[in-house]
């Protein structure tokens, strides 16, 4: 029954459509059109099939705009200003009164997403605006919940320091087109955004939008988190759930790596990306807590990494006057190096044996995983006792304890994509499914080790098929460095009684722990508690859309 509403008819009429009548059909979930068999631009009222072979469709969702068609000539009308000779000039364009034009999605490969416009010419002026208000007013309901206002963070600095001129050129105009109105903060130092957030009335805002890199986008994350908990009063702690915060985040590309867009929508393209925010696209997102002693420190949402990658960021901090190659030589340097550090990971892994890091699958759009992790999420109620007590048994099972030395400890809650890492470093890593896959690199030679790195970067390569590596899909986990010595007042919590030891440790003392790169952002403490809060914040984007083939990508490009 709810299909059938869906596809009932709102609005039908024989329009005329570059230069030929077809017959134009509005539902409440798709724009269509189809050559007319009459060949008339009258009225038309008909029982017919809604789609046809010929017949062309656009989801409602993928209209970006509706408005009265200008016409393609313009004049200039050039008069005197006051009493003086000046002459003031001025371009003026005409309307076509009886013609309105949509602008909607279009797809090209590599997942990215493009601006078409269609024009349709209806017999009179009152059955145009008819037309026009009857869209408007579908695009503007509940049901798709699009952005009206937005409050957008531009980072002049990160990346290659094209933020504003990204945003000025290839997104503004997109969001004009769009009717969304905007207020815009050019960032000027590091946690601006943060800070702004954290002081802002956000019920006047539909979303916030950060034109950076990742660590902008984890500048917006945290603000937002700290915002909502500030409001409500609410301590953040590792025995406490966040709560979801009720403005959305969307992201427009301008970093170095970019890994968060690459993850949820397959590209960096920043035009992409302004039309997911536009659609009022949204999906949830895991994020991590991570805390130090039971203090908290940061959220984090894509790379928390301890050893190698820990170490190319503090030395890439030294270099940023490379800009984004800094990476790629900070990256060999330590490569070179090949350093390794004692420790003690301590993880509780998902329930869910059907899953893990290497199961081959895929977080696509409208993942069923995701999907039913968010109905497991909203279906929890207040335990009873006996509830309460069968939870707490379950907490403490499942639990494992890995000691040794290691190259470096990788936490991810996505598949962390980029451009060096088409599949990304977790490639079955899931958006919204509760978990994070947890790496664990043991000591090796700088050659396996190199083995490992280029298989991130090659399709279709496992990188976990190693023999030094460990991959665990995870519920929270906690780690400290070994031996005692390097940080003799370290008073990490003890693992559950019942955790199971895996020990592959000779100990050799270190002179130095590592720290952890938590979403190219430094966390100067080893010894960290990690928490995976499922699907915490919801972002503007649909997720990866499974590839299509090459008539597929056609046809949905011409339609």
């Amino acid at each position: 029954m709810a299909t059938d509403a869906c596809n009932e008819t709102i609005l039908q009429t024989s329009l005329e459509i570059e230069g030929k009548a077809s017959v134009v059909t509005l539902t409440k979930t798709h724009l269509s059109w189809e050559p007319s068999s009459t060949g008339k631009t009258s009225d038309l009222l008909t029982t017919e099939p809604l789609f046809r072979t010929n017949s062309r469709s656009v989801e409602l969702r993928e209209i970006i705009a509706v408005h009265v068609e200008k016409a393609q000539t313009s004049e200039t009308r050039c008069v005197h200003r006051g009493r003086s000779s000046e002459m003031c000039c001025m371009e003026m364009t005409s309307m076509h009164p009886d013609a309105f034009c949509i602008h909607h999605v279009t797809r090209q490969p590599k997942h990215k997403w493009r601006d078409r416009k269609v024009v349709f010419h209806c017999p009179d002026t009152v059955m145009c605006q008819k037309w026009i208000d009857t869209i408007n007013n579908l695009l503007n309901s509940s049901e798709l919940n699009r952005p009206k206002h937005l409050l957008v963070f531009v980072n002049p600095y990160g990346g290659k320091r094209k933020g504003p001129k990204i945003y000025r050129e290839k997104v503004a105009p997109l969001f004009e087109l769009a009717g969304i109105t905007t207020d815009v903060i050019i960032t000027e130092h590091a946690n601006h955004a943060k800070d702004h957030i954290r002081d802002t009335d956000l019920t006047k805002v539909d979303g916030l939008i950060c034109v950076g890199g990742d660590g902008m986008f984890s500048e917006l994350l945290n603000g937002l988190l700290t915002h909502t908990e500030q409001d409500l009063g609410i301590a953040q702690t590792p025995d406490h759930r966040p709560v979801t915060p009720s403005v959305r985040i969307g992201i427009i590309p301008a970093g170095s790596t970019d890994t968060v867009v690459y993850s949820t929508t397959g590209t960096n393209d920043p035009v992409t990306s302004a039309l997911h925010i536009i659609t009022g696209d949204s999906i949830g997102i895991d994020v991590t807590g991570v805390f130090h002693r039971n203090q908290f420190i940061t959220y984090n949402v894509s790379m928390l990494a301890y050893g190698y990658y820990g170490d190319v960021l503090v030395d890439s901090e030294q270099h940023r006057w490379m800009g984004p190659k800094r990476y790629d030589w900070c990256g060999f340097k330590k490569f070179m190096s090949n350093k390794w550090y004692e420790g003690e990971v301590t993880f509780r892994v998902s329930p869910n044996s059907d899953s893990n890091p290497r199961d081959g699958t895929r977080c696509w759009a409208g993942c069923k995983i995701c999907k039913e992790s968010k109905e497991n999420l909203s279906d929890t109620s207040p335990a009873s006792t006996e509830d309460g007590a069968k939870g707490k048994q379950e907490d403490t099972a499942g639990w494992q304890t890995v000691k040794g030395r290691f190259v470096g400890i990788n936490s991810f809650v996505m598949s962390c994509k980029c451009g060096k890492s088409p599949e990304g470093v977790s490639p079955c890593c899931h958006l919204g499914d509760g978990c994070a896959d947890l790496t664990i690199i043991n000591h090796c030679s700088r050659a396996n080790y190199g083995r490992h790195l280029y298989r991130c970067m090659v399709k279709k390569a496992d990188q976990f098929d190693l023999s030094f590596i460990q991959v665990y899909r995870v519920r929270e986990f906690t780690f400290r460095p070994l031996p005692e010595g390097a940080d003799e007042n370290s008073e990490t919590e003890n693992p559950p009684e019942n955790a199971q030891q895996t020990t592959d440790f000779t100990p050799l003392r270190q002179q130095h722990h590592s720290v952890w790169n938590c979403d190219g952002e430094l966390v100067q403490y080893p010894d960290i508690t990690v928490k995976i809060y499922c699907q915490l914040v919801n972002i503007f984007a649909r997720g990866i859309e499974e590839p299509m083939g090459k008539e597929a990508i056609q046809s949905g490009s011409s339609a």
